[in-house]
């Protein structure tokens, strides 16, 4: 069964319990994705510290940049994923790994969004701290959700402009 034969899968192609799905990490070959995932993780991990550094979090104020990154990163997960899981030209063998889990893995964090909420409590901000949990929680699922039916209706757009 290839991925894009999985209904409703989120990421197929890391079912490790498909044998077919489990190459991806298997043999020598793995040293290639754990390089791909390296070299996206040191990206993405630094354009999160980019974000920190222009936008800076005063002790007790709303992490602005934390929750900008988490649900920009989100919307990006929800693109990506629409591409790579659903077939088509980028769903290449080391794309996700390295754009997905790489990138994308080291652009948002949930430790550092932990250690803002805890942050805010404190310094006695626990409606700011419960708003920023739950906010960031709605917002980062809508973004996914959001980006992804954009990106499904776009490719729809797409193949309608070329074939009609």
């Amino acid at each position: 069964m290839s991925p894009s034969e999985v209904p409703d899968a989120i990421d197929p192609d890391v079912d490790l319990h498909v044998p077919a799905q489990r190459a991806e990490t298997a043999g020598a070959h793995k040293w290639q994705v754990l390089a791909a995932i390296s070299a996206g993780g040191a990206a993405g991990a630094s354009a999160r510290y980019g974000a920190e550094l222009l936008w800076p979090v005063r002790d007790g104020s709303f992490p602005w940049a934390t929750f900008g990154v988490n649900v920009l990163g989100c919307a990006l997960i929800g693109v990506l994923m629409v591409l790579v899981g659903e077939g088509g030209r980028w769903a290449r063998p080391l794309v996700r790994p390295f754009l997905g889990v790489g990138v994308l893995g080291g652009f948002t964090t949930f430790s550092t969004y932990a250690l803002d909420f805890r942050n805010l409590l404190e310094h006695g901000r626990a409606g700011l701290a419960t708003a920023y949990a739950g906010g960031t929680l709605a917002a980062a699922l809508t973004a996914v959700w959001l980006a992804a039916s954009a990106t499904r209706g776009a490719r729809r757009a797409v193949r309608r402009a070329v074939v009609g």
